[in-house]
């Protein structure tokens, strides 16, 4: 079998360069080592940058999204009982939209067959071959039966634990990783959000973050520490720490109710600095891993996807090398700025133990300043909604 671009992984980032690449002529091929239903059903964050909005736009593919996504204006930071609400539309001019990660897939996978993009799932045992020079190929093992895809280039999109990023040789690779001291306790649940907008609260007790997925639909977090087990969390407990945290001016609006799933999650960042090795590219968390702090990941993916589909869309034209030569330092560039923002957000709202009564006040501090200062809310406000 031969294809132009083989795809590792059928994620969002993915999906949509197999989309992307099939819009455009261009014959590619996803291979992805879980069932559909199980990439389906991964719970995941769904606050999009109009970057992302604009990709599924230009598939038209953002129809249940017009119809269903959450357009927010405003993004709100609360320390104690004191709200910041921060005016993100009227200081941009661009807002963002709550859409789920899960429903971004499930329009992507629905659209596949008849827009002649070709996933293969199951894909046990897959392996890159020849990355070095021009003419890698993959193999992959599928009802117990070996196959091999012969192509020009290949795009990992298959997570931090995927095999892309481990098939670059350890002396061509360059990394820099940090481990945050605690994790995010999540909650999923079928009730109404406390709020029109994502609340970002620190407290004395840890941080805690009110978002949503739909207007039914919420999702709450709670910092923990990294030790924590979730048994020790029933849901009870679990409403009782979010009320407290978010403070008076959301504990009346939350509406509790049984949890439809809860998880404990660490908290890193990690950026691969090779991005493009030979004939390989790494794209969205194959190369990088943001805190969720500030909503960067699944929108970091899209734009990787942004920076590559017309690369290889230029290269397979015109034989225009330009943008793929480009790729590397246009995608690092922008993670970059992205890692930047979620640090200095996950820095200023969570409690660092480490760091003090001097931290902790120091952090009161900069929400004292972002409380009255415009241009900090400015600075805010564009790196919510996206930087390029």
């Amino acid at each position: 079998m031969k294809a132009e671009v083989i795809i590792v992984g059928a994620g969002p980032s993915g999906l949509m360069l197999g989309h992307l690449l099939a819009q455009a002529g261009i014959d590619a091929v996803i291979l992805e080592r879980q069932p559909a239903q199980y990439v389906l059903s991964r719970i995941r964050a769904g606050v999009l940058e109009q970057g992302t909005v604009d990709i599924l736009a230009q598939l038209n593919l953002d129809t249940r999204l017009q119809k269903e996504g959450l357009t927010h204006d405003f993004v709100s930071l609360t320390d104690r009982d004191r709200l910041i609400k921060i005016p993100v539309q009227e200081l941009t001019g661009k807002h963002v939209v709550v859409y789920g990660q899960t429903e971004i897939t499930k329009d992507l996978m629905d659209a596949a067959p008849s827009r002649g993009v070709q996933t293969i799932y199951e894909a046990a045992d897959v392996a890159l071959h020849d990355i070095e020079g021009t003419r890698p190929y993959v193999t992959y093992r599928k009802n117990g039966i070996e196959h091999r895809i012969d192509g020009r280039f290949i795009v990992g999109c298959d997570g931090y634990h995927g095999v892309s990023r481990q098939a670059i040789p350890a002396c061509a690779g360059s990394s820099v990783e940090s481990i945050y001291p605690f994790g995010w306790l999540g909650i999923l649940a079928d009730v109404p959000p406390c709020a029109d907008e994502v609340v970002y609260a620190s407290h004395d007790n840890g941080f805690a973050l009110a978002s949503m997925r739909s207007n039914s639909r919420s999702r709450y977090y709670l910092q923990v520490p990294t030790s924590e087990q979730i048994e020790h969390w029933p849901d009870d407990r679990i409403w009782d720490e979010l009320k407290i945290r978010l403070g008076a001016t959301f504990a009346t609006s939350i509406t509790t109710g049984p949890s439809i799933e809860k998880s404990i999650a660490p908290l890193r960042s990690f950026i691969f600095e090779t991005m493009r090795y030979g004939s390989l590219f790494l794209a969205g968390d194959a190369a990088h891993i943001v805190p969720p702090t500030g909503a960067k990941g699944l929108n970091l993916a899209a734009s990787d996807i942004g920076f590559l589909a017309p690369a290889l869309i230029a290269y397979f034209r015109e034989k225009n090398t330009i943008g793929i030569q480009a790729y590397e330092s246009k995608a690092l560039t922008r993670v970059w700025k992205s890692s930047r923002f979620a640090w200095y957000l996950t820095k200023l709202m969570h409690n660092f133990p480490e760091d003090g009564e001097f931290g902790r006040k120091m952090q009161i501090a900069e929400l004292s300043y972002v409380a009255s200062s415009r241009a900090a809310q400015t600075t805010i406000a564009e790196n919510y909604i996206g930087l390029l």
